[in-house]
């Protein structure tokens, strides 16, 4: 190969790898930047539909495959903080920004486990500050005809469990002997499940708490 056609070649080959490396950072901005603003807007608009439905007696807005049936606020994270509740955990119906009720688990206010399940980062990453979350702090459950608030019994970092864990999920969840992190005896439970890192992990940060009180809207 001739001086000219191998400095072409390089030319093309190093603009070919621009391109890939271009192409890789706009998707990765995308997946950390786009879809969390893209969420965080269809998850404001599901709380405004449900808050005007529920004026109307309409207890649920359905956007794409997100169903949405209650607003979950939880001050540590702020005033501000207020999220759709959605049905289902797929990655399509926690695209909707907010938090999604693990199915086959407890109403909210209702017997059993309540198990909430969000993205810490991308889609809207309602519990990105998971960590920060103490014992005591309150998770707050609006719907159109009551509010249930529900007390963390644990910290959202005391517990780390792989995601073939599943007992977090039972209605009656009993950790192994070594796990220090522990549900309370209450009838009513209520379970938050998240990512354990920012970026890629198949472990699950846990935190448990239970429900203080239940009043008509």
């Amino acid at each position: 190969m001739s001086h000219g056609r191998r400095t072409r070649a390089a030319r093309w080959i190093g603009a070919t790898l621009v391109a890939v490396g271009l192409g890789l950072l706009g998707y990765v901005g995308w997946q950390l930047l786009g879809t969390t603003w893209v969420a965080q807007h269809r998850a404001e608009e599901l709380v405004t539909g449900l808050r005007t439905g529920w004026a109307a007696e309409e207890p649920t807005v359905v956007s794409g495959s997100s169903t949405a049936f209650a607003v979950v606020r939880i001050p540590r994270f702020g005033a501000e903080f207020q999220v759709p509740l959605v049905e289902g955990t797929t990655p399509d119906t926690l695209a909707s920004g907010g938090l999604g009720r693990l199915e086959g688990t407890a109403r909210p206010g209702g017997r059993g486990n309540l198990v909430l399940a969000g993205h810490r980062v991308t889609h809207g990453e309602p519990l990105r500050r998971m960590p920060e979350l103490v014992p005591g702090d309150r998770v707050v459950i609006e719907q159109a005809d009551r509010v249930d608030t529900y007390v963390l019994d644990t910290g959202g970092a005391d517990l780390v469990v792989p995601f073939t864990d599943t007992w977090v999920a039972d209605a009656r969840p009993e950790p192994p002997a070594d796990v220090a992190a522990r549900p309370s005896g209450h009838p009513r439970l209520l379970t938050l499940v998240t990512c354990a890192e920012l970026f890629h992990t198949d472990d699950r940060l846990v935190a448990f708490g239970h429900l203080v009180s239940s009043t008509r809207r």
